[in-house]
């Protein structure tokens, strides 16, 4: 009937509207963050944003927003493009390097350590679900993150703590991945090696068979700052365990 006609013409327009409204949403929120992403390199931005009592807020919606977007590449049949130009991407890029700013500074690292465990529990979850060879520059950002905030031993020995932070560290060191992943991935386990505390705590899971095996391939590695790096791992993962098998 055309009642029913105008019915379903009704419908499809409302359905415009509502795609053109995601659409320009989605365009705000990418611009939006970007600029927070932007704003956060500066260290009074941070002190002003701890002082303003809104960080624990936005860090627990970030936490929720990074675990959404992850989940979404998880049911696609095929890993989607790593398209840096397209809105949800870059809001999800501006998003971990907007935390990876806030951990960069001391107060904010502190914070961090202190209130922020969601958030880096997050980050820690996601880098274990996400696929290898998929998004490596988010994989990065979230590597930078977990490293700055491991410069504060408080910070250091919660990440430590994660029964999971092993598995995680030599699935990061998958051959498929992409070197700068690898190179991060080793900053992040030198932190680590480099504190006695956090050494008695992680214990014989430092002395991981598969962990020392995906550190050795990396010795071969064109990249010279990936080479030496795996080489220094190598070398202190090897000091762990003397002769006698028994760690040191």
């Amino acid at each position: 009937s055309q009642s029913s006609f105008y019915s379903g013409e009704q419908l499809w327009q409302s359905g415009e509207e509502l795609q053109q409204q995601a659409d320009f949403c989605s365009t705000l929120g990418s611009s939006a963050c970007s600029l927070l992403w932007s704003c956060s390199s500066r260290e009074e931005t941070i002190t002003t944003w701890l002082s303003d009592g809104k960080l624990h807020t936005f860090l627990n919606i970030a936490a929720q927003t990074l675990e959404s977007f992850v989940k979404s590449l998880d049911e696609e049949i095929k890993p989607p493009a790593e398209d840096h130009s397209s809105n949800e991407n870059q809001f999800v890029l501006a998003l971990v390097g907007t935390i990876t700013n806030i951990a960069a500074v001391t107060s904010g690292r502190d914070f961090l350590c202190s209130s922020g465990h969601v958030v880096l529990d997050t980050l820690m979850k996601l880098l274990h679900l996400m696929r290898p060879g998929v998004f490596p520059k988010l994989k990065v950002l979230m590597l930078m993150a977990l490293y700055n905030v491991s410069i504060c031993v408080k910070g250091l020995k919660h990440i430590a703590q994660n029964e999971d932070l092993i598995p995680l560290i030599w699935t990061l060191l998958d051959g498929r991945a992409h070197w700068e992943v690898c190179l991060h991935c080793l900053r992040l386990l030198q932190s680590f090696l480099l504190e006695d505390d956090v050494l008695l705590l992680l214990g014989s899971r430092l002395l991981d068979q598969e962990l020392r095996a995906r550190v050795g391939r990396l010795t071969s590695s064109t990249q010279p700052g990936l080479r030496a790096s795996a080489l220094q791992t190598l070398e202190d993962l090897k000091a762990l365990c003397p002769k006698d098998g028994k760690p040191s």
